[in-house]
């Protein structure tokens, strides 16, 4: 009997996506997206351009948002990943989740699980502080069917949740 390795180049990679834990063999030429939607099923994370210029495939590693279709997964050896499935959960949506459902901001929808990732990424970095800062922080995610500014909408509203959770938090 013959046997062929059919992955002769597959580099072992260790990697931790939505806390679970992974090691498996990939191509070295495989993108973190083609990984995630392709061999691990977790679709969430859109393939809209694949060079980096619309966003949907926006992931958080190590807690800082990046485009996956730009990035080859064997780099992300030892990493946390966290994609759309692992924000929040049906009955239990993330605050951002919410907010993107009472401002109408998902119309299409396709861009929305690497808005809601980038969005999530925004307010760790914690560098916007006003609407204009978050539109500007948020234009390397793309809306191509109009919900923008229900974007803005949805993310100024967590962060004045946030703030005022804050202060409350201080004064008391």
């Amino acid at each position: 009997m013959m046997t062929a390795d059919l992955h002769p180049a597959a580099v072992p990679v260790a990697i931790t996506i939505n806390g679970r834990a992974y090691e498996l063999r990939v191509d070295p030429w495989v993108t973190l997206l083609d990984l995630l939607r392709e061999q691990l099923g977790l679709t969430g994370s859109k393939k809209g351009c694949d060079h980096g210029q619309c966003g949907a495939c926006t992931v958080l590693i190590d807690d800082k948002r990046i485009n996956s279709c730009l990035v080859l997964a064997v780099t992300k050896h030892g990493s946390a990943v966290t994609t759309i499935e692992g924000v929040g959960a049906p009955g239990d949506l993330h605050p951002l989740q919410q907010a993107f459902v009472e401002h109408d901001a998902f119309q299409c929808g396709y861009c929305t699980p690497g808005q809601i990732c980038s969005a999530l990424g925004l307010i760790a970095e914690g560098q916007a502080k006003t609407r204009d800062e978050v539109r500007e922080l948020m234009s390397g995610n793309l809306c191509r069917c109009g919900a923008y500014t229900n974007i803005t909408d949805a993310i100024v509203d967590v962060m004045e949740r946030a703030a005022a959770a804050c202060g409350r938090e201080d004064a008391a």
